[in-house]
């Protein structure tokens, strides 16, 4: 596959990623701040997002209680909405759309003190997680290869 053929598929897989609401304005926004300074500003960013995510649905699994000798009736909403309004937050900063929007419906289950809504909203989480962090990871191999092969990155229109 030529140069050329490889923008014009990132270009057509990003546009798809927007389309199927993983991600929203704010991922271009992060785009726009990348420049030949930090060609990897955006990698770094979502590396981070990342990192904190695992942390913080490990975190989710102890409040609830998943874990260790606490039952589910003992679960810490306070600490389970103190952990999704910052998982909230860093989804939103890197335009994780579906992953900001399920923090939203776990913060009303929090709220309500409804633990299985919040064990509902825990999975939820954790498979829009693990399917916004594969397409990301994908599109970062993709422009990597773009690079190796001598070609630059297309910006979204």
């Amino acid at each position: 596959m030529d140069v050329g053929q490889m923008q014009r598929s990132l270009i057509d897989y990003t546009a798809a990623l927007f389309r199927e609401g993983f991600l929203d304005d704010q991922f271009t926004q992060l785009q726009q701040l990348q420049d030949e300074s930090n060609p990897e500003f955006v990698f770094e960013v979502v590396s981070l997002f990342f990192e904190d995510t695992e942390k913080l649905l490990n975190e989710l699994a102890i409040a609830l209680g998943l874990f260790g000798y606490r039952s589910q009736q003992c679960a810490d909403f306070k600490k389970i909405d103190a952990h999704v309004h910052q998982l909230k937050g860093s989804s939103s900063s890197i335009g994780a759309n579906r992953v900001k929007n399920v923090c939203v419906a776990f913060r009303n289950s929090c709220e309500e003190k409804n633990t299985d809504g919040c064990l509902r909203c825990l999975q939820q989480i954790k498979h829009e997680y693990s399917l916004v962090k594969n397409k990301l990871e994908n599109l970062f191999r993709m422009e990597q290869q773009i690079v190796a092969a001598g070609g630059s990155i297309p910006m979204m229109e």
